[in-house]
């Protein structure tokens, strides 16, 4: 005979077959994109009940005013997608993954007038404002009422920023005594300020043309009062496009860790408001990791781009976004700690690096007076430190692969060709601490900012015979490039090592002096 269930024993299957309906309606409405869009129309018909539109609620500007929106200034720029994706738009909204997953909004707002955007964070409009590292010491002492932090690194500039020159000017060199347009102050002049030292020259050796932006810098181009200009993607293509015989000298997308796009907060706000600033990093982490590592992503990325911008008054289609974020590198919660110094094997160009190197810069340029705070006091790292975000598509990006280098290699276009003078004993090839201070001091950081292969030119004087220096100048060559290798973690097939002897004189072999400046070593960034 079947046992008889007991009251209790009803009630507890009753219970459990409740609990069982809620928890799987609890996941379908959360879990499933289905369950989010009836939790959507569930909102808006609420919206339209209590007399007040979805648009004007959570998907207008009129979210401004809402304290539980974070506010986020940014310009019409590729690399702000991560995050732009992952909020399902520019506009706060309830259809957002932010409010979805963390439940907070997010609204972007475009803010392309650098004076108007800085205005708008000073009076608490935007709570985070775009910035870039390199031009950021020019304008942390005008913001330092407001105790200003850096909280991530959202994009590297890889082909957004170039610079385009007339017919004739072929390499760096080429420019000195030729006028350039360039927006002063801003990412434009730290990749000039970068390129002309990979060139061995500064400055001072060109006729600076000063312009309020690369639009501007980009029409004076084209209009033929300057040999050469300092724009933004896509005005290079323009810029060739107009004026015969012109190219684009070198983009960003060899010099590719001189720009970096990052957010500044207040510290006050960061502060009181830790856990959603901490989801608003990892939400914003893993929107950009989806669009790196998926093609159907960045797709839907591109047409965000494109519909925003162009309701905005930028006409811009899918493919022209595609091409903005294409000129970028997302960065990912790795390169993040790459970037903040949180990876002791990183051997790259780090916030701190970058920072301080052009602190000095525009100290020394003039264009900065007084202190410029130090790389920890601006630094907001914790976000970043406390992330759990794992696997491949979180990973930092990975070091560029060369194949080994040719004989045709050795005859290369160079787009730049620095001189360094390094002594050696006669008749040796070891470096000794002062040759490593000097490569260190005049080249490493350019090594480390460009993508491009390097070619190590030994070079010496005419005493002695012409086959022992030709093999003397190309041990002393390979002497760098591994030191290089060694100390700096560069790719061997990186350098392509030629020895010249005293084939390439600077100077009169006849004279001490002309002798000594004979025996150098020259660094070349090459074209691939």
């Amino acid at each position: 005979m079947a046992a008889r269930l007991t009251t209790l024993s009803k009630f507890l299957i009753t219970l459990l077959i409740v609990a069982g309906i809620f928890f799987a309606g609890r996941y379908f409405l959360k879990e499933t994109e289905a369950g989010r869009q009836i939790q959507d129309a569930a909102a808006e018909q609420t919206n339209g009940n209590t007399g007040t539109s979805s648009s004007s609620n959570s998907n207008s500007s009129s979210s401004s005013n809402d304290p539980d929106v974070i506010k986020v200034g940014v310009v019409t720029w590729g690399g702000y997608a991560g995050g732009q994706y992952f909020n399902e738009g520019f506009e706060a909204s309830t259809k957002s993954r932010f409010y979805k997953d963390y439940g907070f909004k997010v609204e972007f707002q475009v803010l392309d007038d650098f004076e108007a955007s800085r205005n708008a964070f000073k009076a608490d409009e935007v709570n985070l404002l775009w910035t870039t590292i390199d031009a950021f010491p020019t304008e942390v002492q005008g913001l330092s009422d407001f105790d200003p932090v850096i909280v991530w690194q959202a994009d590297w500039s890889r082909g957004g920023d170039a610079i385009v020159s007339r017919r004739g000017i072929n390499q760096v060199s080429d420019l000195k005594g030729k006028s350039i347009a360039v927006a002063e102050m801003t990412p434009s002049h730290s990749f000039l300020i970068w390129l002309l030292d990979a060139g061995g020259l500064s400055t001072s050796d060109v006729k600076i043309v000063p312009q309020s932006n690369a639009i501007d810098a980009a029409e004076v181009f084209k209009s033929g009062r300057v040999d050469a200009a300092v724009v933004w993607s896509p005005d290079d293509i323009l810029c060739v496009k107009a004026v015969p015989g012109s190219r684009i000298l070198e983009s960003s997308r060899s010099a590719s860790s001189i720009i970096a796009d990052a957010f500044v907060a207040k510290r006050s706000f960061v502060d009181k408001n830790q856990k959603r600033m901490q989801q608003l990093y990892e939400g914003w982490m893993k929107g950009a990791a989806e669009i790196n590592s998926n093609a159907g992503n960045l797709e839907k990325a591109s047409r965000i781009l494109a519909e925003e911008f162009t309701e905005r008054g930028t006409a811009l289609t899918t493919e022209e976004a595609k091409e903005m974020i294409g000129n970028v590198r997302l960065t990912t919660h790795g390169d993040n700690q790459n970037f903040f110094g949180l990876n002791s094997n990183f051997k790259g160009v780090t916030g701190n690096s970058l920072y301080s190197r052009m602190s000095n810069s525009y100290t020394e340029l003039g264009y900065i007076e007084g202190r410029v705070p130090a790389w920890r006091q601006i630094v907001y790292n914790k976000l970043v430190s406390n992330a759990n975000l794992t696997g491949a598509a979180h990973a930092a990006e990975a070091t560029k692969k060369y194949a080994k280098a040719t004989k045709a290699d050795e005859k290369k276009e160079a787009i730049a060709s620095k001189p360094v003078s390094i002594s050696f004993r006669t008749g040796e090839y070891q470096l000794d601490d002062n040759a490593k201070y000097i490569i260190d001091k005049e080249f490493v950081e350019i090594a480390k900012a460009f993508n491009s292969r390097i070619r190590i030119e030994g070079n010496t004087d005419a005493t002695g015979s012409r086959d022992t220096n030709v093999r003397l100048s190309k041990q002393r060559a390979k002497s760098v490039a591994d030191y290089l290798i060694n100390t700096h973690g560069m790719p061997s097939n990186r350098f392509i090592v030629v020895g010249n002897g005293p084939d390439k004189p600077v100077a009169n072999n006849n004279t001490d002096a002309g002798r000594a400046k004979n025996r150098r070593t020259d660094f070349e960034l090459v074209r691939d």
